[in-house]
């Protein structure tokens, strides 16, 4: 690969003079990375932004400025054509989160992969496969919140942008070749629309972890409780859920607390902690059963009512053009997918909406 300039952008006048220049050139493409602390604070933020032109690679630093002074650069995003990444949908997100925008085009280069048929599509992965590259993955749980940043880190940081122009447009001529570009562009498409669409858990519902399921309303009432003293005690420590105390605890917890029996704090938890934990539990034992939480089943609506002789026929057919194609099955349809394609009980104009385009003319013959 030839010699790129590599800047670091941490002032609002670096960022605008590097940004003003590159407006000025011929840049149709680009790609961009993000780094964020989501495995080291409560609340996670956008910590890094990695940004890629041929011949050019930038860090640009969100920590060191205001929102308002990165608007050279999303100046410059919105200019382009189309946006290169790799893994999009938390990136994407992660745009979405810190600036209330997602880039009109965004290109995946995991999913060009993928519909390739390569089946370890990790960056490095790819990186080794198409330019014989093995680049070091020490620093992909960093804490990216902290400064200042190490060599190896921000070595990290700049491979992850410095390949993916080169690695795209080597995707986009194959797809082309296969005549899959339609393909890449409808699912990278559909991707975004997705990621644009999310909405955020409301409060009855961010609580409900996996496993909630298995429990009556009692249980429920005991894992909401443990839940949102969890919550607290990461807000006042700036932690994420994990390191303090794991879903399936809660959920263990939670499964003995509606039976009667009684808990110990683990000994892990320090004195204060387990006071909290304690007194919780407590206040949970004296709320009246009609304030308990509502149970009803995960995805709401009629229990669907699966064909399996027709979902079978489905899948055969859906495993059988997969395997011409050289490509992953489920890039054709998922499990649930074909579940529900094959439900009677499940409107058609439903159906309609479960696959793109080019999925359901693959298997149009058997639906």
């Amino acid at each position: 690969m030839s010699e790129t300039e590599e800047h670091y952008l941490d002032t609002p006048e670096a960022i605008s003079a590097y940004f003003d220049r590159l407006s000025k050139e011929d840049h149709s493409v680009c790609a961009v990375d993000t780094e964020a602390d989501s495995l080291h604070s409560y609340d996670t933020k956008m910590c890094l932004i990695q940004f890629a032109v041929p011949g050019n690679l930038a860090i640009i630093d969100p920590l060191a400025v205001e929102l308002e002074e990165l608007e050279p650069m999303l100046d410059f995003f919105k200019s382009t054509r189309a946006i290169w990444m790799h893994g999009a949908d938390y990136d994407m997100s992660m745009f979405r989160k810190t600036f209330d925008w997602i880039p009109d085009v965004v290109w995946d280069t995991q999913s060009a992969a993928r519909l390739l048929g390569v089946r370890k599509y990790g960056l490095a992965n790819l990186l080794e496969q198409e330019f014989d590259l093995v680049v070091s993955k020490q620093s992909q749980k960093a804490n990216w919140g902290r400064r200042p940043l190490s060599p190896k880190m921000l070595a990290y940081a700049f491979n992850d942008v410095r390949y993916l122009i080169e690695l795209g447009n080597r995707y986009l001529e194959r797809l082309e070749e296969k005549g899959r570009r339609g393909w890449f562009e409808e699912m990278c498409s559909y991707a975004r629309t997705i990621a644009v669409e999310r909405t955020e858990r409301s409060e009855d519902e961010v609580w409900r972890i996996n496993g909630w399921g298995k429990l009556d309303r009692k249980g429920l009432a005991f894992l909401r409780g443990l839940w949102q003293w969890r919550d607290e005690e990461c807000r006042r420590l700036d932690r994420p859920h994990f390191k303090f105390m794991s879903n399936n605890e809660l959920i263990e917890f939670s499964k003995q607390l509606q039976k009667g029996e009684r808990i110990e704090p683990p000994k892990y938890l320090r004195p204060a902690f387990a006071r909290r934990l304690l007194k919780t539990i407590s206040e949970i034992r004296e709320i009246p059963e009609s304030d308990y939480p509502v149970k009803y089943r995960k995805n709401g609506g009629p229990r669907i009512e699966i064909d399996e002789a027709r979902f079978q026929k489905i899948r055969n057919y859906r495993d059988k053009v997969a395997a011409e194609l050289d490509i992953d099955s489920t890039l054709i349809a998922t499990r649930q997918s074909l579940e529900l394609l094959a439900a009677p009980n499940l409107e058609q104009e439903n159906k309609e909406e479960l696959l793109l385009k080019w999925q359901r003319e693959l298997i149009q013959e058997v639906l």
